[in-house]
């Protein structure tokens, strides 16, 4: 009789252990879905921005300075948004699908940081386009596998501006326009409306 409260502490001790397990494992293999719609239609709305006052500059290294800015505008406002969505949705941030999603989307950043750092010692500033759309692109994809299905699909359509601007170096302003304007606003929206924030 007296081992008979040892077997029921050790049940209930195997079934959190159990739940536990589930728990984790379900953590994992979760998708990440704090990608923010609306976050990605501002982004949009300024890298139209940027594009036209790229446009309107007088030296490539003054264009450069611009999208640089842009690209600092839209990492906060992309930061800002996907803690916004996280709270919204009481997700949190340093969870497992999200640490695989920045682990996925960081190195083809790094690789676009030090071509441009290369692209701009050497003047070297008509590459630029394509190098950004197609790392950003090939993020979007790598990062998207931990995400929602239209995250890897809006990386491909940034992937196939890149490849454009590198064929055609003079349609690169547009490209980037399409990309970092375009595709964010209209992939932005879709989000949104499919999936929140």
């Amino acid at each position: 009789m007296a081992a008979e409260p040892n077997r029921v502490l050790s049940m209930q001790d195997h079934a959190l252990d159990n739940l536990r397990f589930i728990r984790e494992t379900m953590e994992r293999s979760g998708a990440f879905t704090a990608v923010p719609g609306m976050g990605g239609v501002v982004m949009g709305i300024t890298a139209l921005l940027a594009s036209w006052v790229s446009y309107l500059q007088p030296t490539p290294h003054t264009w450069m300075r611009v999208w640089f800015i842009e690209a600092l505008v839209a990492a906060g406002i992309g930061a800002y948004a996907v803690t916004k969505k996280s709270k919204q949705a009481r997700t949190d941030l340093l969870s497992a699908p999200t640490r695989k999603f920045l682990l996925s989307f960081t190195p083809a950043i790094i690789t676009g940081a030090l071509i441009t750092l290369f692209a701009y010692l050497s003047g070297s500033y008509s590459i630029l386009p394509g190098v950004w759309l197609t790392c950003y692109g090939s993020s979007v994809i790598s990062g998207g596998t931990f995400s929602v299905r239209i995250v890897p699909i809006m990386g491909a359509g940034f992937m196939l501006l890149g490849a454009l601007a590198f064929i055609h170096p003079a349609w690169g302003n547009l490209c980037l326009a399409a990309g970092f304007g375009g595709l964010h606003i209209v992939f932005g929206l879709l989000i949104a409306r499919r999936y929140g924030g």
